[in-house]
Protein backbone atom coordinates (compact mmCIF):
# COMPACT_ATOMS: atom_id res chain seq x y z
CA UNK A 1 0.00 0.00 0.00
CA UNK A 2 1.47 3.25 -1.01
CA UNK A 3 0.69 6.44 1.35
CA UNK A 4 1.83 9.83 0.23
CA UNK A 5 2.62 12.77 2.42
CA UNK A 6 -0.18 14.10 4.36
CA UNK A 7 -1.44 10.82 4.90
CA UNK A 8 -2.11 9.93 8.84
CA UNK A 9 -0.35 6.41 9.58
CA UNK A 10 -0.62 4.46 12.89
CA UNK A 11 2.51 2.93 14.53
CA UNK A 12 3.75 1.34 17.58
CA UNK A 13 6.78 2.57 19.65
CA UNK A 14 8.35 -0.25 21.64
CA UNK A 15 10.56 0.83 24.65
CA UNK A 16 13.33 -1.50 25.56
CA UNK A 17 15.70 -1.68 28.50
CA UNK A 18 18.69 -3.35 29.47
CA UNK A 19 19.38 -4.04 33.11
CA UNK A 20 22.62 -5.95 33.31
CA UNK A 21 26.25 -5.13 31.22
CA UNK A 22 25.96 -7.34 27.94
CA UNK A 23 27.21 -10.83 27.66
CA UNK A 24 29.53 -10.21 24.79
CA UNK A 25 32.82 -8.29 24.38
CA UNK A 26 33.86 -5.52 22.42
CA UNK A 27 33.11 -6.13 18.64
CA UNK A 28 35.75 -7.23 16.02
CA UNK A 29 36.28 -4.39 14.01
CA UNK A 30 34.79 -5.50 10.22
CA UNK A 31 37.05 -5.67 7.47
CA UNK A 32 37.63 -2.51 5.58
CA UNK A 33 38.61 1.12 6.39
CA UNK A 34 35.75 1.55 9.26
CA UNK A 35 36.25 3.81 12.27
CA UNK A 36 34.33 5.10 14.65
CA UNK A 37 34.73 8.48 16.19
CA UNK A 38 33.06 10.66 19.75
CA UNK A 39 32.27 14.29 18.35
CA UNK A 40 33.16 17.29 20.41
CA UNK A 41 31.14 19.88 20.62
CA UNK A 42 29.09 18.97 17.07
CA UNK A 43 27.20 21.72 15.41
CA UNK A 44 23.41 21.23 15.14
CA UNK A 45 24.08 21.01 11.32
CA UNK A 46 26.12 18.40 11.66
CA UNK A 47 23.41 16.54 13.69
CA UNK A 48 20.62 17.07 11.46
CA UNK A 49 22.58 15.90 8.52
CA UNK A 50 23.08 12.51 10.13
CA UNK A 51 19.36 12.45 11.44
CA UNK A 52 18.62 13.26 8.30
CA UNK A 53 20.64 10.75 6.01
CA UNK A 54 19.87 8.04 8.40
CA UNK A 55 16.49 8.62 9.63
CA UNK A 56 14.82 9.78 6.18
CA UNK A 57 12.90 7.11 5.25
CA UNK A 58 11.97 6.59 8.92
CA UNK A 59 10.37 9.44 9.48
CA UNK A 60 12.69 10.67 11.72
CA UNK A 61 11.22 14.25 11.96
CA UNK A 62 10.45 14.88 15.62
CA UNK A 63 13.98 16.49 16.00
CA UNK A 64 13.99 18.86 12.92
CA UNK A 65 10.81 20.57 15.46
CA UNK A 66 12.66 21.48 17.86
CA UNK A 67 14.25 24.91 17.98
CA UNK A 68 17.96 25.20 17.27
CA UNK A 69 18.74 26.40 20.92
CA UNK A 70 17.22 22.92 22.01
CA UNK A 71 19.09 20.45 19.70
CA UNK A 72 22.54 22.50 20.05
CA UNK A 73 21.82 22.37 24.21
CA UNK A 74 21.48 18.48 23.76
CA UNK A 75 24.33 17.99 21.84
CA UNK A 76 26.66 20.24 23.77
CA UNK A 77 25.35 18.86 27.64
CA UNK A 78 28.34 16.84 28.72
CA UNK A 79 26.41 13.60 29.38
CA UNK A 80 25.12 13.82 26.04
CA UNK A 81 28.16 11.93 23.31
CA UNK A 82 27.25 11.58 19.86
CA UNK A 83 29.55 9.11 17.83
CA UNK A 84 30.04 8.97 14.06
CA UNK A 85 30.42 5.58 12.18
CA UNK A 86 32.77 6.01 9.39
CA UNK A 87 34.06 3.48 6.01
CA UNK A 88 36.30 4.93 3.84
CA UNK A 89 36.06 7.81 4.83
CA UNK A 90 32.11 8.77 4.70
CA UNK A 91 29.42 8.44 7.44
CA UNK A 92 27.84 5.15 7.15
CA UNK A 93 25.83 5.81 10.51
CA UNK A 94 26.18 7.15 14.14
CA UNK A 95 24.51 6.94 17.76
CA UNK A 96 24.07 9.05 20.45
CA UNK A 97 24.56 8.10 23.97
CA UNK A 98 22.19 10.21 26.55
CA UNK A 99 23.72 9.90 30.54
CA UNK A 100 21.80 13.22 31.73
CA UNK A 101 19.68 10.91 33.73
CA UNK A 102 21.28 9.33 37.05
CA UNK A 103 22.29 6.03 36.26
CA UNK A 104 20.87 5.26 32.66
CA UNK A 105 21.92 5.92 29.82
CA UNK A 106 19.66 6.09 26.61
CA UNK A 107 20.65 5.09 23.03
CA UNK A 108 19.03 8.32 22.10
CA UNK A 109 19.81 7.49 18.56
CA UNK A 110 21.35 4.94 16.87
CA UNK A 111 21.64 4.06 12.61
CA UNK A 112 22.82 3.50 9.09
CA UNK A 113 22.83 5.77 6.49
CA UNK A 114 21.36 3.91 3.62
CA UNK A 115 24.09 2.93 1.58
CA UNK A 116 25.63 0.87 4.54
CA UNK A 117 22.58 -1.18 5.12
CA UNK A 118 23.08 -4.87 4.52
CA UNK A 119 26.42 -5.00 5.21
CA UNK A 120 26.89 -6.01 8.91
CA UNK A 121 27.66 -2.99 9.88
CA UNK A 122 24.54 -2.61 12.29
CA UNK A 123 24.99 -5.63 14.45
CA UNK A 124 28.53 -4.72 14.93
CA UNK A 125 27.52 -0.76 15.60
CA UNK A 126 24.92 -1.77 17.89
CA UNK A 127 27.44 -3.97 20.48
CA UNK A 128 29.73 -0.80 19.76
CA UNK A 129 27.36 1.67 21.24
CA UNK A 130 26.00 -1.16 23.94
CA UNK A 131 30.07 -1.52 25.50
CA UNK A 132 30.49 2.17 24.48
CA UNK A 133 27.42 2.75 27.28
CA UNK A 134 28.35 0.18 29.79
CA UNK A 135 31.43 1.25 30.04
CA UNK A 136 30.77 4.37 32.51
CA UNK A 137 30.68 2.30 35.67
CA UNK A 138 27.72 4.48 37.42
CA UNK A 139 25.65 3.01 34.30
CA UNK A 140 22.68 0.41 35.52
CA UNK A 141 20.06 0.73 32.73
CA UNK A 142 20.23 1.41 29.26
CA UNK A 143 17.16 2.46 27.47
CA UNK A 144 16.24 2.44 23.48
CA UNK A 145 12.80 2.97 21.67
CA UNK A 146 12.37 2.14 18.98
CA UNK A 147 8.95 1.58 16.14
CA UNK A 148 7.54 -0.38 13.26
CA UNK A 149 7.84 2.90 10.75
CA UNK A 150 11.91 2.47 11.78
CA UNK A 151 14.14 -0.40 9.66
CA UNK A 152 12.37 -3.67 10.10
CA UNK A 153 15.47 -5.37 11.79
CA UNK A 154 15.93 -2.70 14.47
CA UNK A 155 13.23 -4.35 17.10
CA UNK A 156 14.74 -7.81 15.97
CA UNK A 157 18.65 -6.62 16.36
CA UNK A 158 17.84 -5.01 19.60
CA UNK A 159 16.40 -7.82 21.11
CA UNK A 160 19.46 -10.21 19.46
CA UNK A 161 21.63 -7.85 21.65
CA UNK A 162 20.18 -8.28 24.81
CA UNK A 163 17.14 -5.35 25.40
CA UNK A 164 13.97 -6.44 26.67
CA UNK A 165 10.62 -4.77 25.16
CA UNK A 166 8.62 -3.11 28.80
CA UNK A 167 5.96 -1.75 26.89
CA UNK A 168 4.74 -0.74 23.45
CA UNK A 169 2.66 1.91 22.60
CA UNK A 170 0.45 2.81 19.67
CA UNK A 171 0.90 6.49 17.84
CA UNK A 172 -0.14 8.42 14.77
CA UNK A 173 1.65 11.11 12.65
CA UNK A 174 1.20 12.59 9.49
CA UNK A 175 3.31 11.07 6.76
CA UNK A 176 6.42 13.77 5.71
CA UNK A 177 7.20 11.45 3.21
CA UNK A 178 6.15 8.82 0.70
CA UNK A 179 5.74 5.41 2.42
CA UNK A 180 5.38 2.11 0.75
CA UNK A 181 4.11 -0.51 3.71
CA UNK A 182 4.39 -3.92 2.87
CA UNK A 183 0.97 -5.98 4.03
CA UNK A 184 2.12 -9.14 5.71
Amino acid sequence: MKLNIGDQINYVVSYLEMVVPPFFGWPSEPSGNILILEANNPPVRYFFSLYEAVGADYEWTDKFRCSIKEVNDFLLDPNVKLFTFLKNGWSAGFFVLDKRKQNICDLAYFGLVPEAIGHGYGEYLLKFAIKQSWAAEDINLLTVNTNTLDHPNALPLYKKMGFKVIKNEKETRILTRPKIIKNN
